[in-house]
């Protein structure tokens, strides 16, 4: 019995701290660490943009037209589409853009760090903006990326993903756990350095940029801790932004299981970030501690059975059940209801969750076999230039 009191009691302290403490702690800390980027919007440095492609026909006019629409001297631009391997129209229309300027090359389907990498060869301006196929961009969003790199100390720059509003969709229903990512990455930018950027909008020096594992699942991870770990900053940016659609019903759960199986996989690639960062402290409790969380849950859970009802000792079973039936009876709230602003962030902590905990499959299953497109509902798409979000 000492024995299972201990664990549910570090179970129980972990979950806290990662859930409250650490987000007390993080707004609790000086507003300011490192000085404030010195950031000149009218800086111009020549740019590769990279997109990596594979069967994205359905997002490829769009997007074109939305790099096309950049507020960015289009003679400092370098555009470089890579298909990996795509079998529908992906490559042929990315072709009749050539007379624009865009340089496409073609791979194997090999996985999205292997077409990086053969973007990365071919690359030749000082900062590399890197986006993917799908998400829309604000005009202004690459002249805010690159303003950052004015800045001697900064390395790689990210910009904020705002959600597309919509009625269906699990992303909609992921705006809570969103709001709190943006506000921590903006309270570490200004302490110092994040750890890792946004996969559809991100920005990093050429001359840092260094060619990845071919089985890497995340680059957004693996390409700006190449500038973290030389001494420089990854900073935040939230004037520069893309636009994404609400994931379909299922589909969600898959896309946060391959970002956190390559978020594993980073980590384990990177064990200076456990021993030698000078941001460890909010990598442990920020991007590790999300990691952590379902199997401390876990922890709890299995203590508590082993307890029993014992005296004092209930509570934590009987939350872990009310999460667990909140969370499975939202599909049956119907929207608007009260009871839903329960049930939905119940299902989404589950979700996230569930996922963390079969991501470590990526020590097991090839990581190329994790790696499955997300559905989305696209029915509407902002105009370059737009505000509209959330």
């Amino acid at each position: 019995m000492p024995v299972a009191i201990l664990l549910l009691d570090v179970g129980s302290t972990a979950v806290l701290y990662i859930l409250i403490g650490y987000p007390l702690v993080l707004k609790m800390l000086p507003a300011r660490g490192k000085p404030p980027v010195r950031k000149d919007l009218n800086y111009q440095p020549t740019v590769s943009v990279i997109v990596a492609i594979y069967n994205g026909a359905a997002y490829v006019r769009a997007k074109m037209e939305t790099i096309f629409a950049l507020d960015y001297p289009p003679e400092r631009l370098q555009i470089i589409v890579v298909s990996d391997g795509s079998t529908d129209e992906s490559e042929a229309m990315v072709r009749a853009y050539a007379d624009r300027g865009v340089e496409l090359y073609v791979q194997p389907h090999v996985g999205k760090a292997s077409a990086v990498n053969l973007a990365l060869e071919h690359a030749t301006g000082e900062i590399l903006f890197l986006t993917d196929i799908r998400q829309p961009l604000d005009s202004m969003a690459l002249r805010h990326l690159v303003a950052n790199f004015a800045d001697a100390t900064v390395g790689a720059v990210t910009g904020e993903m705002r959600l597309l509003k919509s009625e269906a969709g699990e992303q909609a229903d992921m705006d809570l756990y969103w709001r709190y990512e943006i506000w921590a990455r903006g309270r570490q930018s200004a302490i110092d350095s994040l750890f890792n950027t946004t996969g559809c909008i991100y920005a990093m020096r050429r001359a840092l940029a260094r060619p990845m594992r071919p089985e890497t699942l995340s680059d957004d991870a693996a390409l700006p801790l190449g500038a973290f770990f030389r001494g420089y900053r990854i900073v935040f940016d939230p004037e520069a932004i893309a636009y994404d659609y609400p994931a379909l019903p299922g589909t969600e759960g898959r896309r946060r299981f391959r970002n956190l199986a390559g978020l594993w996989q980073t980590f384990a690639w990177n064990p200076p970030l456990f021993t030698q960062s000078r941001m460890r402290f909010h990598f442990l409790s920020h991007k590790f501690g999300r990691l952590m969380l379902p199997w401390a849950l876990l922890l709890v859970l299995g203590a508590s059975i082993a307890l029993g009802f014992t005296a004092g000792q209930w509570w934590p079973l009987i939350a872990e059940a009310a999460l667990v039936g909140l969370a499975l009876i939202d599909g049956i709230i119907p929207k608007g209801f009260p009871l839903k602003r329960l049930t939905s962030p119940a299902r989404t902590f589950l979700v996230m969750n569930s996922a963390s905990l079969r991501a470590i499959q990526v020590f097991f299953r090839k990581p190329e076999k994790l790696w499955v497109p997300t559905k989305v509902k696209a029915s509407e798409q902002p105009v370059a230039g737009s505000n509209e979000g959330r």
